[in-house]
């Protein structure tokens, strides 16, 4: 009889599907030879990427029952539901609930394989945990179907966030990151309307010996008057600030329906950096939307320089139907690709010179399971033979190889 192999997951997109798949992995454990694709649907690319990640599984493993959800699945539950690779969709809103993987069948009427339901609510990587606190969004930028994909804001309440990184800590992770689809929005649908600030400070409070708590991809616009506080002088909350800034012209902003202008996203930089000088800035910037001539493309890569862009993830714009960026005039598609590139080129430079100027420096950090590890500000460093993954060391930057620093213990 041939091998049957246990559950995997596949994750696609943000920092929030993946701590998702971490849940249904637990849920998923020990029980069958399954495959779960953990779609996104961001783009037009990233939902070709989930096709052919769906069909190269259905090859390499031709006898797994083969499931998909996330968002993807849901915003184009018609097309991927005629795949015949796909044994069963799960809807977005139904993947953490215990009975969408026990059910014999799940809402949309596709068969799925009969499964226990577990008594573990989470799985955690050693080195890093990701706990979603937000889930959704209530905002209606132009150009993104997420809304779609992930419904309204809700957050998890304060204890509910503190039971979910204690049970990630007493599994062992060595650093915490916050995540979620619209994460500045957390607390705005709870009692009081309390800000993402008063959540981190309770995170801290409650657990003085969490050494290392990160945030992803927030919204500058929605940064309260504490989290700021604590960007620019909370050591146990990593240097790293990660914007959605998505353009650094104004125009392109507004039919974005993006909240901040240009002027403000590069006085909140400046602001921190004056305090803080050691925090990397990261961003989402998108290539080649609706309306954008050269001048406008010239902004978007000034925008890198002006706001010390070091983390950058570029997307070249593409349609997505039902959106109203859509309807608008489109710059053709060469022109979008090129100007991806000389974004990327552009945050290579950067980063690169930002790599460089840590030779010399002492630096914290965190190793991973694959012989690398980040710094407290997210740059990427080859471990010495020796450090494993979830361990914490202290080294010095001696050079930059190949987009890593590589140094020695201390």
């Amino acid at each position: 009889m041939p091998e049957t192999l246990g559950p995997e997951i596949i994750t696609l997109g943000c920092r929030l599907n993946a701590a998702e798949s971490d849940r249904i992995r637990a849920m998923l454990d020990g029980r069958g030879d399954t495959v779960v694709v953990n779609s996104c649907a961001v783009t037009e690319e990233a939902v070709r990427q989930t096709r052919r990640a769906i069909r190269r599984v259905r090859r390499r493993r031709p006898d797994a029952r083969l499931l998909v959800t996330g968002c993807a699945a849901d915003i184009e539950r018609e097309q991927f539901a005629a795949m015949p690779e796909i044994d069963g969709l799960i809807p977005n809103a139904e993947k953490l609930a215990p009975s969408s993987w026990g059910a014999s069948h799940n809402a949309a009427g596709l068969p799925l394989v009969p499964m226990h339901q577990g008594t573990s609510t989470l799985a955690t990587r050693r080195t890093r945990a990701f706990v979603a606190v937000q889930n959704g969004c209530d905002h209606a930028c132009t150009f993104c179907v997420i809304p779609q994909g992930r419904g309204p804001s809700r957050s998890l309440t304060v204890p509910q966030v503190v039971g979910e990184i204690a049970a990630h800590l007493e599994q062992g992770a060595s650093e915490v990151v916050l995540t979620g689809v619209d994460v500045t929005s957390w607390g705005h649908d709870l009692p009081g309307s309390p800000p993402l600030g008063a959540l981190v400070c309770e995170v801290l409070r409650a657990f003085p010996s969490l050494a290392r708590l990160r945030l992803s991809s927030i919204d500058g616009a929605e940064i309260d008057e504490e989290l700021e506080e604590m960007l620019a002088g909370e050591a146990r909350l990593m240097p790293h600030l990660h914007l959605s800034l998505q353009h650094g012209h104004d125009l392109i902003l507004k039919r974005m329906k993006r909240r901040h202008t240009r002027a403000q996203a590069v006085d909140l930089v400046t602001r921190l950096k004056q305090r803080r000088p050691d925090i990397a800035i990261g961003a989402d910037l998108i290539a080649g939307f609706p309306t954008e001539d050269a001048a406008m493309h010239e902004a978007n890569l000034a925008i890198v320089r002006d706001c010390d862009i070091v983390h950058g993830h570029v997307f070249p714009y593409s349609p997505r139907p039902g959106t109203p960026a859509a309807r608008m005039p489109q710059v053709d598609h060469a022109t979008i690709k090129a100007r991806a590139a000389a974004l990327r080129d552009a945050v290579e430079q950067q980063r690169n010179a930002w790599l460089v100027s840590h030779v010399g420096s002492t630096l914290d950090v965190l190793g991973e399971n694959d012989g690398t590890g980040h710094a407290t500000n997210f740059a990427p460093v080859r471990l010495p033979t020796g450090v494993g993954g979830g361990d914490i060391v202290r080294m010095r930057a001696t050079r930059v190889e190949d987009g890593q620093i590589i140094g020695e213990l201390i």
